[in-house]
């Protein structure tokens, strides 16, 4: 905040130098007719000319000066609206059971980048605009009082048409943005069925919506068009009618000796160099601009305002025991249980493994026991209390769910590697020992140390980002990890030397297997096929199970 407080202070010091050549400009004509060629002395005529183009120089330095602090200005206004739709989007897509809308990511990234751009320009106009208007007005006051009232009285009545056009135009603006979300959401979904539109023989059907949507976005637009147009009445008002008032009592003021031909030249020059360009700037920058703006900056806060995580309670519990009770869980309302009247119990400190066919339920019960997936019927318990009553940031700090995909962000290895362990931050020694135990030596190396850039996460093999993943959270303080497939980058003697690092650490530990060998290493395998359990050991399981006795007779364990 102080580092933008310093470049708001600077962008207006130098807008303060920038606005002195409209400031002096209509001085420097009326003492250069004046005094200069009306009195006979071309050369001092001249000479203000002159000073008059050292201070247009003045202005330009001023303007370039004005540049980095602006920036400063707009990039961080967008770096923290980024990271509130950013934010708000991966929240949406974690908390809201819908669809994910396969647009928001593109329309969210364009409407931002619009604001920053919109922002700047914003800015750098309305500044200029400020400063020119205020400098108009005091050299009129200066110069020629009469018509520096007739100009403020013109500029008042000029900001009350602007403000009651803007009204309307905001809305039609509006119209016309969730007009042309509505065209590419349905031609999106036309792009998206378009092998299903042809084969049904529905080509006509979809290029009526299709064109309907089109037709209501132009229509939407044109109307926006036509009511700008209406907004030129500012500048006839505001600038043009001074003009003409000063040329129609131009003869008396200056037959009455109130004023002098080059002080009328100077109030022209006010009125055409300083204040109609000023005042086009408003219409057709300011106020279009502001009012694009300010109604982008609505339909992003639409995006930023997300649902509360539901269910969540303040309770914490000592103990860490997971327990299922008569759990059913479909993805749906009229799609089949994944799970179905699940029961089961894990022990706080206990290792257990799951196996079983692709789709058959497993990561969906990682999710359940995690408490990220809600139960359609039944209840899921941890350490005795259901888990919409528990704290949701103590859960998420209880419970560490591992996915198959790995995410390593962009910064050092120390960062990646402490990212869930913010105090007490792991030392170098136990990092060191981590990096060890892992078989991250070779990579942190490569990387210049624990303190060395991962700058490209995407350069790092599958492998090395899954090792950095399961260090992460080895070194977190959660009691609960699950292990959901996890290890599948890994070959076997890296997974076998995580998952017995894992093994070794205090806690309860769920392994969603991808080898068989990871079933070997557990004394207690849940084996899921079609939302049905069989538990038990792996001698027990081989007896009464025929599907683990395939599995493991195969050698293989295909993934969820």
């Amino acid at each position: 905040m102080t580092a933008e407080r310093s470049a708001v202070r600077a962008m207006l010091a130098w807008s303060l130098l920038e606005a002195v050549p409209v400031l002096l400009s209509g001085r420097l004509m009326a003492s250069a007719l004046d005094r200069g060629f009306l009195a006979g002395d071309s050369c001092t005529g001249l000479a203000y000319l002159g000073a008059y183009s050292a201070a247009l120089l003045l202005g330009a330095f001023g303007t370039r000066q004005v540049m980095r602090p602006l920036a400063s200005v707009v990039e961080s206004v967008r770096d923290r609206l980024v990271r509130l739709v950013v934010s708000a989007e991966l929240r949406r897509a974690v908390l809201v059971d819908t669809e994910a809308d396969t647009g928001a990511v593109a329309r969210t990234t364009r409407q931002t980048e619009g604001v920053r751009q919109m922002t700047a320009g914003l800015l750098m106009t309305a500044r200029t605009v400020a400063f020119s208007v205020a400098a108009v007005v005091i050299g009129l006051l200066a110069l020629v009082p009469q018509i520096a009232l007739v100009t403020m009285v013109a500029l008042a009545v000029s900001g009350v048409l602007l403000v009651l056009l803007s009204r309307r135009l905001r809305q039609r603006y509006a119209t016309s943005l969730s007009a042309e979300e509505d065209l590419s959401k349905e031609a999106g979904e036309v792009l998206r069925g378009l092998r299903d539109v042809y084969a049904c023989g529905a080509v006509a059907t979809a290029d009526r919506q299709v064109g309907h949507a089109v037709d209501t976005q132009a229509a939407a637009s044109m109307a926006v068009a036509r009511l700008a147009a209406g907004r030129l009445g500012v500048i006839v008002v505001g600038a043009r009618l001074p003009l003409v008032a000063t040329l129609l009592m131009a003869p008396w003021l200056v037959r009455s000796g109130t004023v002098t031909p080059g002080e009328i030249l100077g109030t022209a020059t006010y009125l055409i160099i300083g204040l109609e360009p000023a005042l086009r700037s408003v219409v057709q920058t300011v106020a279009n601009v502001g009012l694009q703006l300010g109604v982008l900056l609505l339909r992003l806060a639409d995006r930023v305002t997300v649902p509360s995580e539901p269910g969540g309670g303040s309770a914490k519990v000592a103990h860490t025991g997971l327990k299922l009770e008569e759990v059913t869980f479909g993805y749906g309302p009229h799609s089949e249980p994944v799970v179905q009247k699940l029961s089961l119990s894990i022990e706080e400190g206990e290792h257990l493994a799951v196996m079983g066919p692709s789709g058959a339920g497993k990561s969906t019960l990682a999710s359940l026991l995690a408490g990220l997936d809600r139960p359609g019927a039944g209840e899921v318990r941890i350490g005795g209390r259901p888990v919409e009553e528990l704290d949701r940031a103590w859960l998420r700090r209880t419970i560490a769910l591992v996915p198959q995909e790995a995410y390593v962000f962009a910064g050092t290895v120390r960062e990646n590697l402490s990212y869930l362990r913010p105090e007490p931050r792991p030392g170098d020694g136990e990092l060191a020992s981590v990096i060890t135990l892992f078989g991250l030596d070779e990579l942190v190396a490569r990387s210049g140390g624990t303190d060395g850039v991962i700058g490209r996460p995407d350069a790092l093999s599958q492998g090395e980002r899954q090792l950095l993943v399961l260090a992460r959270v080895y070194l977190s303080t959660a009691p609960v990890v699950i292990l959901d497939e996890a290890t599948c980058h890994l070959d076997p003697v890296a997974e076998a030397r995580a998952e017995q690092a894992f093994i070794a650490r205090p806690g309860t530990l769920v392994v969603i297997a991808h080898r068989i060998s990871s079933v070997l290493r557990a004394p207690r395998v849940l084996v899921v096929e079609s939302g049905t359990v069989a538990d038990g050991s792996h001698q027990n399981l081989l007896e009464r199970s025929p599907l683990y006795a395939d599995l493991v007779g195969n050698g293989s364990n295909s993934s969820a």
